[in-house]
């Protein structure tokens, strides 16, 4: 399995908020709801996306950008602190105006639907994902916080076939919806891994190299057998400088730092999804012990493995 595979497998829309706003320029909409990834588009119009603490970035009509990370952000039809709010999206997925109050009735136009008026100028598409596990968070932490798609770079006629099913209200739409965004997302990530210039993550580069590459993917498919620097020049073919020198210069870190970056987030996912007992969960990953692993677990994200099973099992019940 490739590791942009891997990656998605993690990420799900089931509940996700989904819907479109309809607005007359200026317009200025604002995201607090902590979402994994957002996906929005301008099926009308072009405006802004203003992520807190970063550049703006322009998204023309068609385009699709996706937001990275749980930061707040605005959308906006222009760079203009001074546009009044037309809404917040909090993270309990509930609108409210500038000063907190509920907005209901206000900006309800129509099934999935928000706005000031269904023949506005201007209409935005969005779209929320929630990761799982530290494996997905691992790879997507080397995406920028903002990526865009021009319109004329998409490859994937999904974005169509979800705005038409978005507005209608039969009975599982909700599904139907959250299979679409899924694949709205994966076209849209695949097309910008593929457009010149990207900064494309070194784990994706890998897969072309043909040195890091059989090496990451050993690392992949058996991550409990006991590497080394020489077992996975090896499998590489190369020369343990070599193959050292390039993992690190594709990657970006060390042969056994990924390695052990790597076992880590697959033993914190192991603790949160499965029963298995820590010296189990240490054996699969690749450590001879469940103190060797609690000691690894413990430097990496400082908190035990014991404590960090229920810390999650808590905030999954919540």
């Amino acid at each position: 399995m490739d590791a942009l595979t891997n990656m998605l497998n993690e990420f799900r829309s089931a509940g996700a908020l989904l819907g479109k706003s309809l607005m007359t320029p200026p317009w200025s909409v604002r995201f607090t709801e902590g979402a994994s990834m957002t996906l929005v588009t301008m099926l009308r119009g072009e405006g802004w996306v203003v992520p807190d603490g970063a550049p703006p970035v322009r998204l023309q009509h068609r385009d699709v950008a996706i937001v990275q990370g749980p930061t707040s952000f605005t959308l906006a039809s222009e760079i203009d602190s001074t546009v009044d709010v037309l809404y917040v999206l909090t993270e309990d997925g509930v609108c409210t105006d500038g000063t907190g109050s509920v907005l209901t009735d206000e900006i309800c136009l129509d099934v999935r639907t928000c706005g000031t008026r269904l023949d506005a100028e201007h209409a935005l598409l969005t779209g929320s994902f929630t990761l799982t596990g530290r494996v997905a968070e691992r790879l997507l932490a080397s995406f920028p916080r903002v990526l865009v798609v021009p319109h004329h770079e998409q490859r994937s006629a999904a974005l169509k076939l979800l705005e038409a099913e978005l507005v209608r209200d039969e009975p599982g739409q909700q599904a139907v919806l959250g299979r679409f965004l899924d694949l709205v997302l994966i076209g849209t990530l695949r097309d910008w891994l593929a457009l010149p210039g990207s900064a494309v993550p070194g784990w994706h580069r890998a897969s072309a190299d043909p040195v890091v590459g059989a090496a990451l993917a050993a690392i992949h498919d058996d991550p409990a057998r006991p590497w080394t620097v020489e077992s996975l020049a090896r499998t590489a073919r190369a020369s343990r400088a070599t193959f050292a020198r390039q993992f690190a210069e594709v990657i970006g870190e060390p042969p056994i730092a990924y390695l052990t970056g790597w076992r880590l987030c697959l033993a914190a996912d192991l603790l949160e999804r499965s029963e298995d007992t820590v010296e189990s969960i240490a054996r699969q990953v690749g450590y001879s012990s469940a103190y060797a692993l609690s000691t690894a677990f413990t430097r990496q994200f400082d908190i035990r493995p014991s404590r960090y099973r229920t810390m999650m099992a808590g905030a999954a019940s919540i």
